[in-house]
């Protein structure tokens, strides 16, 4: 599964209980919580260099929500979208419901976004949509690419630029991550998508939110309340509980991800059928299994041994052989995972 193993921090479960405990269990506001709204544009400003306003943000119900109002809101039927894969695949049923005509743009051969073909994609484009870090394959755009992709964009000021950037918080070996926001020639081309999920361990109370210029947000968050109506009030409480977590904190999740990382990438790395690239970001590998089998027979393979992978086709045509592992798990878990892994690599058919 793509969430974090750890339950919510117990200060934010108790906000949550005190909310409820006081009465905190009518609506809110159809666009949240205001001081929501204003910490988390404090915090985009300290973390990114945009100055964020209020205004600017939009709260939803999870990423996904926040994925499917901003291409229902500024996506016609018909207009291009620019994706380069492999990539999160909601993305694509998002893109359906709005009936866009998408671009798929293949990695380059190291699983990195192609960036020369990305420029020549997006000519006419009314959108781009980037993960980064990316899920599946854990790897993050480094400021060299970053300011390439705004040098792109900004060529083509009809087009906007979406980046998913849900697991920013989770970056390895010191890597500095570069934020969308923070490319500021593009910046009223430029939407966040942001998530309490991953870095709060917050997956089933179901609240992301969207970043954007003010006249952008509007018709996004119009779309997000006629279609979800109001978000939790309780769950915004604890939201805001989250946000006072101690750096820290976050900093030694951070470091147990990359040990878990080093502990699958060790033991990939040791099988001659196998190749893979070391994540920079989340908590995904990717590994390319040398075979005769496709990616979702690959999954059935895997499982008869086990072993539970995602197809890497799943992701785009990029991923066609090659899993999808996550290692958002503790450490036995992951040692048994991997001895079955291994097991069944061995007696595949070549």
């Amino acid at each position: 599964m793509g969430e974090p193993d750890a339950s919510t921090a117990p200060k934010i479960v108790a906000a949550a209980t005190s909310a409820l405990e006081s009465g905190r269990t009518h609506y809110a506001p159809a666009s949240g919580l205001a001081e929501l709204r204003d910490a988390i544009a404090t915090r985009t400003t300290e973390q990114t260099g945009r100055s964020t306003a209020a205004s600017e943000v939009t709260l939803t119900h999870g990423a996904s929500a926040a994925l499917a109002a901003l291409v229902i809101a500024l996506v016609r039927p018909g207009d291009r979208v620019v994706v380069p894969e492999p990539t999160y695949s909601l993305y694509a049923d998002h893109l359906a419901m709005a009936d866009a005509d998408v671009v798929w743009v293949p990695s380059a051969a190291d699983g990195s976004t192609d960036l020369t073909r990305l420029a020549n994609a997006v000519p006419g484009a009314r959108m781009v949509i980037l993960c980064n870090p990316s899920n599946p394959t854990g790897l993050v755009m480094d400021a060299h690419a970053m300011r390439e992709v705004e040098r792109i964009i900004a060529a083509h000021p009809e087009t906007l630029l979406v980046c998913d950037e849900a697991y920013s918080e989770i970056v390895f070996d010191g890597l500095q991550f570069v934020s969308a926001l923070s490319l500021t020639s593009i910046r009223e081309q430029t939407i966040q998508v942001g998530t309490f999920s991953k870095t709060f361990a917050m997956t089933g109370w179901r609240l992301g939110y969207v970043i954007a210029p003010a006249g952008l947000a509007k018709k996004i968050d119009l779309i997000h309340r006629t279609v979800n109506g109001a978000l939790c009030t309780f769950v915004q409480d604890a939201a805001l509980q989250a946000l006072a977590t101690p750096q820290a904190e976050l900093d030694a999740m951070r470091v147990e991800y990359q040990s878990r990382r080093d502990l699958v990438i060790a033991a990939l790395s040791g099988l001659d059928r196998v190749t893979v690239s070391s994540p920079q970001g989340a908590f995904y590998a990717f590994p390319r299994i040398d075979s005769s089998l496709s990616s979702a027979d690959l999954v059935e393979e895997f499982a008869r041994g086990g072993v539970l992978v995602r197809a890497g086709s799943e992701y785009g045509t990029s991923g066609e052989g090659h899993v999808r592992i996550s290692f958002a798990a503790d450490g036995e878990t992951l040692r048994t995972g991997l001895a079955r892994f291994e097991r069944v690599v061995a007696a595949l058919p070549r």
